[in-house]
């Protein structure tokens, strides 16, 4: 398996993106994007193909809400108030370079404790495995920062040396002053885990704040991998 530690090329800051780079994503996402397929056990992962770019977090954090808008389509991923509902590893794709990957929320699952165990395998196999897995994106609801069932999934994330970022949701419920200080509570916390970027990116959903640098921050990943 490749080295997949981060490069000394990070990630700018959000403010840094320039309009060329958000043009870039705009125009990777402007893609018709599908659902590709749906994976419960390591013998039903599709074939490796271009990059992917996974999105973790616990239930109910967003995830398949920010896939939604990064790709401009109301219902590609599924979104459910019901915590743990995708028990499966979700692909999207829109061409054969990339492909998105919703992953089960963790934290909460409404599921037997063996199906449960079946899928955290699952997914430490496959964030271990996965040659052409080029980041995870750990996404931090904004409103309450890190807690203590985060930590396992940074911990294996960071054992398994894949790239990861924090990405902050729903930032547009959170004042300004507030989300200054939760950026800077969770980079202080990264600068004790090597394998993450140090930087981290804030996004809404809701209001769109935040998408184009997120979608330039993964075709500039998609470009470096080329």
């Amino acid at each position: 398996m490749e080295d997949r530690e981060p490069s000394l090329n990070r990630v700018k800051s959000a403010s840094e993106f320039s309009s060329a780079e958000r043009e870039t994503g705009r125009l990777l996402f402007a893609q018709p994007w599908k659902f590709a397929t749906a994976a419960s056990s390591l013998e039903s992962l599709p074939k490796m193909r271009g990059i992917e770019i996974a999105f973790a977090g616990r239930s109910n954090v967003g995830k398949s809400s920010l896939i939604n808008a990064l790709v401009g389509q109301n219902a590609l991923a599924r979104t459910s108030h019901t915590p743990g509902r995708t028990q499966e590893l979700i692909f999207f794709s829109a061409s054969p370079e990339l492909t998105l990957v919703d992953m089960p929320g963790y934290g909460y699952a409404a599921a037997p404790k063996d199906i449960v165990k079946a899928w955290t395998q699952l997914i430490q196999d496959y964030l271990v495995g996965r040659a052409n897995l080029a980041r995870v994106y750990v996404l931090i609801d904004a409103r309450h920062g890190l807690k203590d069932a985060d930590a396992p999934a940074l911990d294996a994330l960071g054992k398994a040396a894949v790239s990861h970022q924090i990405v902050l949701t729903k930032a547009d419920q959170v004042k300004p002053a507030e989300l200054t200080e939760r950026i800077a509570e969770v980079e202080a916390m990264l600068k004790k885990r090597p394998a993450a970027f140090p930087s981290v990116l804030t996004t809404s959903s809701r209001s769109g704040n935040g998408v184009a640098e997120l979608r330039a921050a993964i075709a500039r990943l998609k470009a470096e991998r080329s």
